[in-house]
């Protein structure tokens, strides 16, 4: 899929996304919760883009599934909230599904990993921070069933099944840990650490 064309890339995302049972029950459920912007992320889409291009069964090696929203409401009460009503809506999936505010990710963040990362501003700014471009892939369903795909760097990092950490990654150590496990489970990836 590698110098596909564009249109094809995007169908190859969806399709290995919405292949995996407990990402189609994420995104025909999560409008339910009533949030603004919100996406399916992370793992869930590029591991199950890997697996779709290894020939991997949907959702093999994903430990969890990350649905991030955006509130600008900044309370520890307000995100609980929305977590006790996600883990109620998805409880019959027997996945480990977690969903964060985006907006609240610089109140630990930083103090985490000793950065100074502004506050994000949207659901796409957090998408847009993520360590590796083959991670910056984001989909969401409107609440009339409309799916939408975010790729802000677009397809080929997924695409060619290599992974880099981005310029400025915060946590190296962490994302050596993760690239160690990735390619354990995809041996077919290319994992460069530099």
């Amino acid at each position: 899929m590698v110098g596909a064309p564009v249109d094809a890339q995007r169908q190859v995302v969806i399709d290995a996304t919405l292949a995996d049972p407990v990402c189609a029950a994420i995104l025909d459920r999560a409008p339910q919760l009533g949030l603004g912007r919100w996406f399916l992320c992370a793992g869930a889409i590029y591991q199950n883009v890997w697996n779709a291009l290894t020939g991997r069964p949907p959702g093999h090696g994903i430990k969890d599934y990350d649905v991030g929203y955006y509130d600008p409401d900044l309370s520890y009460g307000a995100e609980d909230e929305v977590i006790s009503k996600a883990a109620r809506l998805f409880s019959d999936l027997g996945a480990d599904i977690e969903v964060r505010n985006q907006a609240r990710v610089h109140l630990w963040f930083n103090a985490k990993f000793g950065t100074d990362r502004p506050a994000f501003r949207s659901v796409e700014d957090a998408v847009d921070a993520y360590a590796a471009d083959a991670h910056k892939l984001a989909l969401t369903r409107s609440a009339a069933g409309a799916l939408s795909l975010y790729a802000p760097v677009g397809f080929e990092p997924v695409m060619s099944l290599t992974v880099a950490p981005c310029d400025g990654a915060s946590d190296l150590a962490g994302f050596a840990r993760k690239a160690r496990r990735w390619k354990a489970t995809w041996p077919e990836l290319t994992v460069t650490l530099s």
